[in-house]
Parts: structure tokens; C-alpha cells; sequence
């Protein structure tokens, strides 16, 4: 499903044309560290192939990233020393399918549009971590995952 001129983000990502924060990657998946986290840890996970949306996935391809994304919450939750982790699977900014794992730090970390009671919604720029800090994270997530149970 994925060609060398496929211009996908997500798909060169997989290939390792663009750097990321890899800290997990298999036959079928990459997880990666976001590059504008909502909180520190915010990983994506990708197939590796080319499938526009979520509902595109094979059932086998969509329960091994949700396996992952259990295996990850885990972490998470222990790590940031919260009691949840967030997993949705997301297509609004690009069209690959993906789910984002995170650390639910405030009730508002992940929302809708239908809670947020002003008309006018203004957004501050995302904060980027440091190179520093991402190498770190992606060293800590990497490890944690060599410890817990097998791959998806």
C-alpha cells in the first residue's frame, strides 16, 4: 500500500525518510513519540502500510494497535504517576490512520468541541520539547516496553 513516492508523512515516518522519536516499531507498527504533545509521553502509533482512516484497517491491524496502546497506557500511567491514559484513534490532521496514547494529567486533556462553552475558541501555539527531552522520553518508553509482556 506504501510506494518510496508516496508523499504521506506517516508513511515516511515508517520508512525512516524523516526522523522521529521511535519507541516502538514491529513488522506491521511504529510508535513515535508526538512532536506537539498534549503531555510529555504522547506517543502515535502507525501502521506501517498506507490506510487513509481507521475503519480501513484490517481487524487484526486495528486490535494490534490497540494491544499496543494498552501495553503503552500502562507505562504511562505508571511513569506520570496518573490514573488514566487517554487512546483514541484520530484523522482529522493526517490522512494515515493513527491512534495517540497519552497521559491524562487534567480532565481536559482530550475533548469535544460540544464542552467548551465560549464561541470563540483561541489556540496558543504548541509547546515543542527539546530534542533533549524527546531522546530521553523515547529511551525511557523504549525500555519500559523490553520489560513488559510479548509484542502485539
Amino acid at each position: 500500500m506504501t510506494s518510496p513516492s508516496h508523499p504521506c508523512l506517516f508513511c515516511r515516518i515508517a520508512r525512516r525518510e524523516i526522523p522521529a522519536h521511535i519507541v516502538y516499531e514491529d513488522d506491521y507498527l511504529v510508535a513515535f513519540l508526538d512532536n506537539g504533545p498534549i503531555r510529555p509521553g504522547h506517543v502515535q502509533i502507525i501502521p506501517r502500510d498506507h490506510y487513509p482512516t481507521f475503519d480501513d484497517l484490517t481487524a487484526e491491524l486495528a486490535s494490534r494497535i490497540i494491544v499496543l496502546g494498552q501495553r503503552l497506557a500502562r507505562i504511562l500511567k505508571a511513569s506520570h504517576n496518573v490514573s488514566r491514559a487517554a487512546f483514541l484513534f484520530t484523522g482529522g490532521d493526517i490522512a494515515h490512520a493513527h491512534a495517540h496514547v497519552l497521559p491524562m494529567v487534567a480532565a481536559t486533556d482530550i475533548t469535544s468541541r460540544r464542552y467548551i462553552a465560549e464561541e470563540e475558541i483561541t489556540f496558543r501555539p504548541i509547546p515543542r520539547p527539546s530534542e533533549d527531552e524527546l531522546r530521553h522520553v523515547a529511551f525511557t518508553l523504549r525500555e519500559a516496553l523490553k520489560g513488559r509482556e510479548a509484542a502485539p
